[in-house]
C-alpha cells in the first residue's frame, strides 16, 4: 500500500510539473506575442501624403479622396513638400497642375502607409510608399 501512495505521489508531482511547465510556455508565448504586437508605432492610422516639387515651376494639386471629398494644396513651390495629409484609405487620385498642364496620379493608399507624391523637372509623378512601422 505504502508503494501506491509513493507512485500516486510522483505522479501528482510529475502532473503538476508538466502543468507548471505548460502554464509557464503558455504565459511567456502570451507575453511575447503583447511585447511584439506593441512595437507597431501606427495602429491602424489612415494613409497620409505629400506633394514633393522636384519641378521648375510652383505645382497646385487636387486631391480626390476615396469617400469623394476634394482638397486643394496650392502654389507648391519647386524644391519644397507640402505638410503630410491624412486621408480614408482607398484610391487617391492627385491631379497636379503645372504651367496650366494637368498631370494625374492614382495611388492605392493603405493604413500605416505614408506616400510621397513626387513630380520631377519633366513632369513625371512617381508615388513612394512609406511603412509606418518600420
Amino acid at each position: 500500500m505504502e508503494k501506491v501512495n509513493k507512485l500516486k505521489e510522483q505522479e501528482l508531482k510529475f502532473v503538476k510539473m508538466k502543468t507548471l511547465k505548460l502554464g509557464l510556455v503558455l504565459i511567456l508565448s502570451v507575453c511575447m506575442i503583447v511585447v511584439m504586437d506593441s512595437c507597431k508605432k501606427c495602429k491602424g492610422e489612415d494613409p497620409s501624403a505629400r506633394i514633393i516639387n522636384n519641378g521648375t515651376d510652383k505645382a497646385s494639386v487636387q486631391i480626390k479622396t476615396s469617400g469623394g471629398f476634394t482638397v486643394n494644396i496650392n502654389n507648391v513651390d519647386p524644391g519644397t513638400a507640402s505638410p503630410y495629409s491624412s486621408y480614408a484609405p482607398g484610391e487617391i487620385t492627385f491631379t497636379i497642375t503645372v504651367n496650366d498642364n494637368e498631370y494625374v496620379k492614382t495611388v492605392e493608399m493603405s493604413q500605416c502607409y505614408k506616400y510621397d507624391i513626387a513630380i520631377d523637372s519633366d513632369n513625371n509623378i512617381t508615388s513612394t510608399a512609406i511603412d509606418r512601422n518600420k
